[in-house]
């Protein structure tokens, strides 16, 4: 089928299209920027359209011969009319899709029941799936609850408020039950849905297999990463002050935080079972599952990758911290061929050393008093593979003139690797990139890498820099 996925830069259309890619379908995204869509491993798989979808002529184009259209995006954080921006996108899109006959409209809404008084952010939601169907097209409109899995917002929000936060002062709303849905289990269902035999608007509610509260969903959080937690219950704590909280505790922007906050007060349970009906192939996990399964995110390759600069020279340093993970990426140009520029990277530690070498033997004595491995001060004399040991790092991923992924084997609060890659950069040379990437465990975990920051800029600027040069005089020894 031809497919179109708007809000494909988003945390689900992102993940959907690869899936959709998979199942042999051609797909069209759009994106009022493309460059945002550089670092996704399926951008040369896709038809990029940039456009507006408050444009009836950007609009129009879009839906030109497509059969399902996927609606994913909303306006939450643009403004206080968000609300009826999002509804006037959305009778747009379904005019339009009506006069480009589009076979259906498939809807990623929430859950929550009317009775309830629902927070405008909920209610937009569901005003959405009610404009997207008021032209008579066939609308799959799914309502879930809060995704689990890395980069999702509510997601995010538990993950930081548990890590950094030992002992939680927890409001009424901390209480209030909720059915959190697994990434890959949502994903399953926007995928499915496109065969789906439905009626003209049809509301699907789904869930995970489970009912549980958001402290609940905190306290799992902290088993599965092995946290002890306390809460202590108190009578008042506003949406507002719960939301500059949030704000001050994690990475979430403030206009961000307060709608889901404000959300939280609203039971978001699946009432009607249809779903597991409709969709018997699917099999929703629990939240501990769904969990379980987002820890497996906490790596590099599941990290967005940082944008290149667009200006070379020179030293860029660009910092993340999503996903559960801290993310610090320099790059330089380097006026040597990209197999010089990997051999340099490749061959540090051992006897060669990295930079500072008193540095690393002072790290390495001190993580010998608290029982790591230390310094080792060795690597194969032969070229790395995966699984070898340089020094106090494993070899994680080796690509031949490109790429070297390195674990860290000390003692730390939390998880930390080092990357180099070596790519190409037409007439010019090639940009070496190196990136550490911290996965903090707690709140010590992120007390730690803020406390060794001047450190670190140190050390890794000097790194950066020796392997530039050494690259450099290596490629001017060359015949």
């Amino acid at each position: 089928m031809k497919i179109l996925v708007t809000g494909a830069t988003g945390y689900i259309g992102g993940r959907l299209v690869p899936r959709l890619i998979a199942k042999g379908h051609f797909v069209r995204v759009v994106a009022r920027d493309s460059g945002r869509l550089d670092s996704t491993d399926w951008r040369d798989e896709v038809e990029i359209i940039e456009g507006d979808l408050t444009s009836a002529e950007s609009v129009g184009e879009l839906l030109n011969g497509i059969d399902v259209a996927y609606y994913l995006v909303h306006s939450m954080g643009s403004g206080v009319d968000f609300h009826q921006l999002d509804l006037e996108m959305a009778r747009l899109f379904a005019r339009k899709a009506r006069e480009a006959n589009v076979e259906r409209i498939i809807y990623l809404g929430a859950l929550g029941h009317e009775s309830s008084g629902l927070t405008e952010h909920l209610k937009s939601r569901q005003d959405t799936g009610r404009g997207l169907a008021e032209f008579g097209g066939k609308v799959i409109e799914l309502r879930a609850g809060p995704v689990v899995g890395a980069g999702s917002l509510p997601f995010e929000m538990i993950r930081y408020l548990t890590e950094r936060v030992p002992v939680m002062v927890c409001p009424k709303w901390v209480f209030t039950k909720v059915q959190p849905i697994g990434l890959d289990d949502v994903l399953a269902y926007l995928v499915d849905s496109i065969l789906l035999n439905a009626q003209k608007h049809q509301i699907i509610e789904v869930g995970g297999s489970e009912v549980v509260s958001y402290g609940q969903m905190m306290t799992e959080y902290a088993r599965v990463r092995g946290l002890s937690r306390a809460m202590i219950r108190v009578p008042v704590l506003t949406p507002r002050l719960s939301s500059l909280w949030v704000h001050l505790i994690t990475p979430l922007r403030g206009s961000f935080a307060r709608p889901i906050v404000e959300g939280l007060r609203n039971e978001v349970i699946v009432h009607d079972p249809q779903g597991l009906e409709m969709f018997p192939e699917i099999a929703p996990k629990n939240y501990g599952g769904a969990v379980s399964s987002a820890m497996e995110d906490l790596h590099p390759n599941a990290m967005p990758k940082a944008t290149p600069p667009t200006d070379p020279v020179g030293l860029h340093i660009q910092t993340a911290n999503s996903m559960g993970m801290i993310r610090e990426t320099r790059s330089m140009l380097v006026g040597a061929p990209p197999l010089v520029v990997f051999e340099t990277f490749e061959s540090l530690g051992g006897k060669q050393g990295w930079y500072l070498n008193w540095a690393w033997k002072l790290r390495g004595a001190l993580d010998r008093l608290i029982g790591g491995p230390g310094l080792r001060r060795s690597r194969p004399s032969r070229q790395l593979e995966n699984g070898d040991t340089v020094d106090f790092w494993t070899v994680v991923e080796v690509t031949q003139a490109h790429r070297l992924l390195l674990r860290a084997d000390m003692k730390l609060p939390g998880d930390a690797w080092l990357e180099f890659t070596a790519t190409p950069v037409d007439g010019t040379g090639t940009l070496l990139t190196q990136t550490s990437y911290f996965a903090p465990k707690g709140l010590f975990g992120a007390i730690y890498w803020y406390a060794l920051l001047p450190i670190h800029k140190i050390i890794f600027n000097g790194l950066i820099h020796r392997v530039c040069t050494s690259a450099s005089s290596a490629s001017s020894r060359m015949p």
